[in-house]
């Protein structure tokens, strides 16, 4: 029984699931509601990340806008900030909030913070896990009867590469985590939000850490699932 009428895929996806659909409504609701909020100094969100990287020391990073809804993310391989045209040239608490939490990044990169480096050196063979296992997971449960030596090989290729898939969504939970750390901090510190302006900024990356957590999840149980099948996990082999 294969993924699309397995329901035992569906039955371990279903937390994720779940958590995703709720994620993905809480960071679009949070972010619209304090898009609705002008920001008192108004400053853009270009603004404030040309500002930010400036007086720490990070000015060589590029700012560019780019078309897209929340796509907002820096590049630490051309040390490019890229900003959203809701951030880039909009004035409200949450496109500071956005903005500041991507100026993060790059000062974690220009700073030497060790786990953005570690996605980094993760995103190639990352991108091949997300893609490939699969691929080869099912083509290894084809060949499981017919040629079990080759069919067992190309099974456990595919969990050794979606592992490293779930490394990079966990080593990408803590590097989140400080960049909206060091985005609440400096916005508070160069008084480019009030305490009450704050409060808003905090509640929309706050909304955007809970998509990298159900991401995370959802790659953990994906993982699961396929020791499952394997047959490493529950006694379950992938050729039932």
């Amino acid at each position: 029984m294969w993924l699309g009428i397995d329901p035992t895929y569906y039955l371990i996806m279903l937390p994720a699931l779940i958590a995703s659909g709720w994620a993905s409504w809480k960071i679009h609701s949070t972010f619209s509601r304090y898009q609705q909020v002008p920001s008192r100094r108004g400053l853009t969100g270009a603004e404030i990340a040309h500002r930010l990287l400036s007086e720490n020391g990070a000015d060589d990073v590029q700012i560019e806008a780019v078309q897209g809804h929340l796509v907002d993310h820096y590049d630490p391989r051309s040390r490019v900030l890229r900003l959203s045209s809701d951030v880039w040239g909009d004035r409200s608490v949450a496109a500071a909030g956005v903005a500041a939490h991507e100026a993060g990044h790059a000062l974690q990169h220009a700073q030497g913070y060790g786990p953005i480096h570690l996605r980094a050196a993760l995103v190639p063979i990352a991108n091949i896990g997300s893609s490939m296992s699969w691929i080869l997971f099912f083509i290894g449960w084809l060949l499981a009867s017919s040629m079990p030596t080759l069919g067992k090989t190309l099974v456990m290729a595919a969990i050794a590469l979606f592992s490293f898939f779930v490394l990079f969504t966990l080593v990408t939970l803590p590097v989140e985590f400080d960049a909206s750390r060091r985005a609440i901090l400096a916005l508070e510190q160069g008084g480019y939000l009030d305490a009450e302006e704050l409060v808003g900024a905090r509640k929309v990356l706050r909304a955007a850490a809970f998509t990298y957590l159900a991401a995370a999840l959802m790659a953990i149980l994906q993982l699961l699932y396929l020791l499952i099948r394997s047959g490493l996990l529950g006694g379950r082999s992938s050729d039932d």
